[in-house]
């Protein structure tokens, strides 16, 4: 007996660990994804390759974008110092194509979750016994009923 708890103790832990390491594979892996669709817009990418840059790159917000003037013009910087070690500037035309990029895929995003017709002819609305309790009951109103006469109008 003390045996089978001893194992069911030990795969508990590895099925935690298990959950805990697909945590930061997933926060590891849309960092990634974010950092190639900014050089696909144009960012240019430096490698913190000397103390000095490290400590200039850990200074940033981390996976934030910074906005600065440097003679006159406007970059945006994104500091990566626990992925890659890189800072990403780029300037406006190459911010615009990123926050393009970006609400290209919330809408696509958003088309992919839109409800899509059922279309079913064997489908039966007699089993959720459709009588008259669901007269002037609006699934979007949850059970409240305004008083809006039999159809909810």
């Amino acid at each position: 007996m003390p045996i089978q708890v001893h194992i069911k103790s030990i795969s508990g832990a590895v099925c935690v660990g298990l959950l805990l390491l697909s945590g930061c594979t997933s926060t590891t892996q849309r960092i990634e994804n974010k950092e190639d669709h900014l050089a696909a817009a144009g960012f240019a990418f430096h490698l913190a390759d000397n103390p000095q840059r490290e400590a200039m790159l850990n200074k940033l917000p981390a996976h934030h974008f910074v906005r600065r003037i440097h003679d006159n013009q406007v970059f945006y910087v994104y500091a990566d110092p626990t992925v890659c070690n890189w800072l990403y500037v780029g300037d406006q035309k190459a911010f615009s194509a990123y926050q393009q990029y970006r609400q290209q895929k919330a809408l696509a995003d958003e088309q992919q979750e839109t409800a899509a017709d059922y279309q079913d002819a064997t489908w039966d609305w007699g089993g959720w016994e459709m009588g008259p309790a669901w007269a002037g009951w609006n699934p979007a109103w949850g059970n409240w009923n305004p008083g809006m006469g039999g159809y909810g109008w």
